[in-house]
């Protein structure tokens, strides 16, 4: 853009300053004026501040890029944010407009309690207020996914704030190395643990691995949630086709950054907004990538929420939706956990352009995304070139050769779990267990969990279904990434490596097992079946029926909720204590706030309040 056309027609002159004069068009440092009375001086009080920090009145007639900053000393995946803000603002200012950066909250899975998910929505409001209240034309989006929650935090804010925004994330972390071996957070943190814990590796070994499974900034280098995520934000279409997969320490990371700066003042330009690019179709493209890549059970939630923040297309974008599009879909990428391979060797075998071209004929081609045009058109305006099926570096399948046929990921129903649950299967360590019954070994809680698992006494074969309790999205509350239930150290003793694990809550997406997530409604309500399950209950998961059941009659159900109801009353009248469930309604803070406020899996666990349909009024 050149500079004459940065400053037509919206150039901030001395002009403003004429009372006879209205203040003009909503763009640049006019919008969102501070309520004083008087939009003249509202505005001649903005240029007053924004001087003190050196700006010209060239410098503030250009469009205004806002760079959202989500940088701490405590995120890790977020190390390398400073060096992307310089990259972004060279794209902005290369192209002539004005970047500005500022801060949200920033958030990590181990540095954030009880759990980041807890913080996800608080994120989301931030982010949104924020792009709302201030003069920016457009917003570049920086995350590290901190495991998976930024990236939808941001993308919830921008959609519910719809001013043109694009995203850029901070990339993968290379792999390291043990005793010759590659590895990388966070499988290979999970697996490691899992050998220590069944004494086949010693202290030494676990404290040598605690240096090398993060050597460098950045996200997990695995298909976790974190490169899942940013593998979706790519076939949503609100960031470029190339951004996904370069690692947070490589220069082209930089370049991506740049060019994205260059975008947002082109979105500047065009007003193309998150709600103009956003389409049932780019959902469906989005899935579509989610099962190709056996991505994380993570993002089918988040998905949810993001979908349930478009007024357009709330409501219709379901679990049916997931497991629809999963069963047309095959796993094409080999990585940890569902495979053996990292995000760099993805990134080297052609990335998602390559990922792209293979599942072409699964794919909405004329969906549009933020560059302005269709996903089609990018595809054809790139070179893509496969690297042989034989080569040994390649980790992108064809279609006609998958990692798995179809539905790395599935949607299950029944009486357990009414209101759906979901499963990775393509993670599964011992495919019998697709296909499984066996007696029920209840833990109600993570303490409860802690106290009893490694119990030698404890009765449990490697037949046996671990179920665990209270980690919904109200019971823990923050559904925790606790649905990975530990084999119990004496079955993993004997070499059992996997068992059929349910749980109301989350599972990381670096984490691989056979393993039900999710499961609705969850145990904290009271009507919930998951909620009144009891050890030597007979459970079944089927994925070929699709089916979750415990077999119990509709009568035996029926008395134990209602006796359940009443030890909760009772616990409640003896303890002074009311379960959760009761005393969301008097708490305080935001801990309050999200307890009255978060709705179920299947919706996405977001704040009622702020999806596109909002509260649901009795």
């Amino acid at each position: 853009m050149s500079s004459d056309a940065a400053h037509e027609p919206d150039a901030i002159t001395n002009a403003d300053y004429d009372l006879s004069k209205p203040i003009g068009s909503n763009v640049g440092l006019r919008q969102g004026l501070t309520s004083y009375g008087d939009a003249h001086f509202s505005l001649f009080l903005r240029k007053v501040f924004i001087k003190a920090l050196g700006y010209s009145e060239d410098a503030l007639s250009r469009p205004i890029v806002g760079i959202v900053n989500t940088y701490s000393s405590f995120n890790p995946c977020h190390a390398n944010i400073p060096q992307l803000i310089d990259a972004v603002k060279r794209g902005v200012q290369l192209h002539g407009g004005l970047a500005i950066d500022f801060p949200t909250i920033s958030l990590h899975e181990s540095f954030a309690s009880p759990t980041s998910m807890f913080l996800r929505n608080l994120m989301s409001m931030d982010t949104e207020e924020m792009i709302k209240a201030q003069p920016v034309d457009s917003v570049v989006l920086i995350g590290g996914k901190c495991c998976d929650k930024t990236t939808p935090a941001q993308l919830m804010g921008a959609i519910s704030a719809n001013k043109p925004a694009i995203h850029l994330v901070t990339g993968p972390m290379m792999p390291g190395s043990h005793k010759g071996v590659r590895i990388g957070a966070c499988t290979d943190c999970r697996n490691n643990w899992a050998k220590f814990r069944a004494g086949t590796i010693d202290i030494e070994d676990i404290a040598e691995l605690n240096e090398e499974l993060a050597p460098t900034a950045g996200t997990c280098g695995v298909m976790g949630t974190a490169s899942t995520m940013a593998c979706i934000l790519v076939g949503l279409g609100v960031m470029p086709i190339k951004g996904a997969t370069p690692a947070a320490v490589s220069s082209a990371r930089l370049r991506i950054a740049e060019d994205a700066g260059a975008k947002a003042v082109m979105l500047a330009q065009t007003q193309l907004k998150p709600q103009m690019i956003l389409t049932r179709e780019s959902f469906l493209n989005a899935i579509t990538v989610l099962q190709a890549i056996g991505g994380s059970t993570n993002a089918v939630v988040h998905l949810l929420a993001i979908a349930n923040r478009h007024p357009d297309i709330a409501g219709s974008i379901t679990l049916e939706t997931v497991d629809e599009v999963g069963r047309r879909t095959p796993l094409l990428v080999d990585l940890k956990p569902s495979g053996d391979n990292y995000m760099t060797d993805f990134h080297n075998a052609g990335g998602m352009p390559v990922l792209l071209h293979e599942l072409r004929p699964l794919l909405h081609l004329e969906a549009l995304t933020v560059t302005g045009r269709t996903l089609g058109q990018e595809l054809d305006s790139l070179n893509v070139t496969p690297l042989p099926f034989d080569n040994p570096a390649n980790c992108i399948r064809p279609k006609y050769s998958p990692l798995y046929p179809s539905s790395s990921l599935v949607v299950l129903r029944g009486n357990l779990a009414p209101r759906g649950a979901v499963m990775k299967a393509s993670a599964s360590k011992e495919r019998k267990l697709l296909s499984h019954s066996g007696p029920a070994v209840v833990f109600t809680s993570t303490s409860d969990l802690a106290a009893r698992i490694d119990d030698p006494e404890l009765k449990v074969t490697a037949d046996s279904i671990l179920v665990l309790q209270g980690i919904g999205p109200i019971g823990n509350p923050g559904m925790p990434e606790a649905g990975l239930i530990p084999i119990p150290r004496k079955l993993a003793a004997q070499g059992v490596t996997d068992m059929l694990r349910i749980s109301d809550g989350r599972m990381s997406g670096t984490a691989g097992g056979t393993i039900v997530l999710h499961v609705s409604p969850e145990s904290a309500d009271p009507s919930s079946i998951l909620g009144i399950i009891e050890d030597g209950d007979i459970i079944t998961c089927d994925i070929q029926t699709r089916k979750l059941n415990v077999e119990l009659t509709d009568e035996v159900v029926a008395k134990r909720v209602a006796a359940r109801k009443i030890a909760l009353e009772e616990q409640a009248t003896e303890d002074k204590t009311e379960p959760h469930w009761i005393a969301r309604d008097t708490m305080r803070g935001y801990r309050g706030l999200y307890m009255r406020s978060v709705n179920q899996a299947e919706e996405g666990a977001d704040f009622d309040f702020l999806t596109a349909y909002g509260p649901r009024r009795l």
